[in-house]
């Protein structure tokens, strides 16, 4: 069995079996395959790196099964976290990769379950993936299990405990308590009317996003053709001071151009009014632009 291999959950206990057949690793051999792998990118030592803490994996993975995801994702995610842990190992601090991969185990596993939880994601930062973990132990305590808003003295001890906003935890408390609901959810007793069918459609409409798109074009080459009429220092001047992510200061351009910042400023002035009676329509248009 590949020690990248993903357990299915018909193959679990297979996969679980073989799990325990891979030997143990004392600290000398650990040492060994480690450097095997950083230095050499030797892959049997990589697999038996793997495989002898793939138990390590299950064990962490059994303490994230009251989340309702299936045992055979939490392992696959945990394994993923373990090849983390595995390719930024230092030997060299003193402790055991175990130590260091049951964090990495950990983390990969928790990302899993706030993707998971709802169809709109429950947070990314630090303290809400805190504030996520711990609301449901914390609530339990002040004996708030009735599925209701949390009362006003319990929403401020968790806050104080988690360094999080009140509002923090009312909000989370509220995602929690509610569920997900199918898009395909039938709204009437006759079962023709489903939720999709009052989405409003917030994207621009497709014809308006076209001729916004050709109207677009039209502009860039109109700007295109304007700009072919200045002088080239004028050209680069409005360049350098109009359409740059940077734009340069007068002083700069003047340094460049050895004139005083006063006549820089004059060029800008005059090309943009030349480019304003192009782009206006003041001069001659080629045919292209209405295409």
């Amino acid at each position: 069995m590949s020690s990248r291999s993903i357990p299915s959950d018909p193959d679990l206990g297979s996969y679980l079996a073989q799990v325990r057949r891979y030997p143990m690793l004392d600290a000398k051999a650990e040492i060994e395959l480690v450097r095997r792998w950083r230095d050499r990118r030797d892959r049997k030592a990589l697999d038996r790196l793997v495989g002898s803490h793939l138990r390590l994996v299950v064990k962490v993975a059994r303490s994230f099964r009251g989340y309702a995801l299936p045992f055979a994702e939490l392992i696959s995610e945990g394994n993923l976290g373990l090849m983390q842990a595995i390719e930024r190992f230092d030997p060299d601090r003193g402790f055991r990769l175990s130590t260091y991969a049951i964090w990495w185990i950990r983390a990969q596993l928790q990302d899993l379950v706030v993707r998971s939880s709802s169809l709109v994601r429950m947070g990314t930062t630090a303290s809400q993936k805190r504030l996520f973990f711990n609301l449901r132990r914390l609530a339990a305590k002040h004996e708030e299990i009735h599925g209701g808003d949390l009362s006003p003295e319990t929403v401020r001890s968790i806050a104080q405990t988690l360094g999080v906003h009140e509002s923090e935890v009312i909000e989370m408390s509220r995602r929690m308590s509610g569920r997900d609901a199918s898009l395909n959810e039938p709204m009437d007793t006759s079962g023709e009317t489903e939720r999709q069918d009052f989405l409003i459609d917030e994207d621009e409409d497709p014809e308006l996003r076209v001729l916004n798109r050709d109207e677009a074009e039209k502009r860039h080459k109109r700007l295109e053709f304007a700009l072919g009429t200045l002088r080239p220092r004028e050209r680069q001047i409005l360049i350098e001071r109009q359409l740059s992510d940077a734009p340069k200061t007068l002083e700069d351009l003047g340094l460049h151009y050895g004139v005083s910042r006063e006549r820089v400023r004059q060029i800008e002035a005059r090309a943009i009014e030349k480019l304003g009676k192009v782009m206006r329509g003041d001069a001659a248009q080629p045919a292209a632009w209405g295409s």
